[in-house]
């Protein structure tokens, strides 16, 4: 990834900051952005009482912030996981983005209380669990399916501007055998014109600063 000029937006569990405190330090060193992913990925949101759940979402705001030295824009729920009432949560909080919904290329605002909050694109399709350990994707194919899924969004982004997630796990395609693929893969993306490699909360300013001229009209 910083070979071909990637930087990444981390999905960062608050146990992670507490146990790998050099994972923080690699995810610094390189400039990526740190988005806020729960506690673990054993515990879900879907069974707290409405008290419980603000004192977790902001346990993990402030853990990731004390670690990293970023307040998280970004959150991004282990499973993908809510609750009826986790956007209003996070939206009081100050998150300002979440990825827990994966049905759009572009960003859009979610219906809160209070405040506003954006849903940026994810993908559970373009992503190396889904892949290698529910389909048994080869490195080859998921480099493939990376590029099919640019050069289409590619074409559509010519009109009106798209968001192509990358969802990556480091134990998976991490391995040589599948890494090389993925080089190629981002090779193959930035080397076309036109592409803003970016991360989720430089999007979300982007959305941000296009969107409030036409509110205001």
């Amino acid at each position: 990834m910083e070979k071909h000029g990637v930087k990444g937006t981390a999905a960062l569990n608050a146990d992670v900051c507490r146990y790998y405190p050099r994972i923080i330090e690699g995810g610094n060193a390189l400039g990526w952005e740190w988005m806020a992913h729960g506690t673990n990925n054993s515990t879900l949101i879907n069974g707290q009482s409405e008290e419980e759940e603000r004192q977790l979402i902001g346990s993990v705001i402030e853990t990731v912030r004390q670690s990293t030295g970023q307040r998280p824009r970004g959150w991004l729920s282990p499973g993908l996981t809510e609750s009826h009432r986790t956007l209003d949560l996070l939206a009081a909080a100050g998150i300002e983005y979440v990825a827990n919904w994966v049905n759009d290329e572009q960003p859009y605002p979610m219906r809160v209380k209070s405040g506003s909050v954006l849903s940026l694109p994810y993908s559970v399709e373009i992503n190396d669990y889904t892949a290698f350990l529910e389909q048994g994707q080869s490195g080859e194919t998921f480099g493939r399916m990376i590029c099919d899924q640019f050069d289409v969004l590619y074409e559509d982004g010519a009109r009106s501007g798209r968001v192509m997630a990358i969802c990556l796990h480091p134990f998976l395609s991490g391995h040589t055998h599948r890494s090389k693929y993925l080089a190629r893969a981002l090779a193959h993306i930035t080397s076309r014109r036109e592409v803003w490699v970016t991360t989720g909360g430089e999007i979300a300013d982007w959305y941000n600063t296009m969107a409030l001229p036409r509110a205001v009209r």
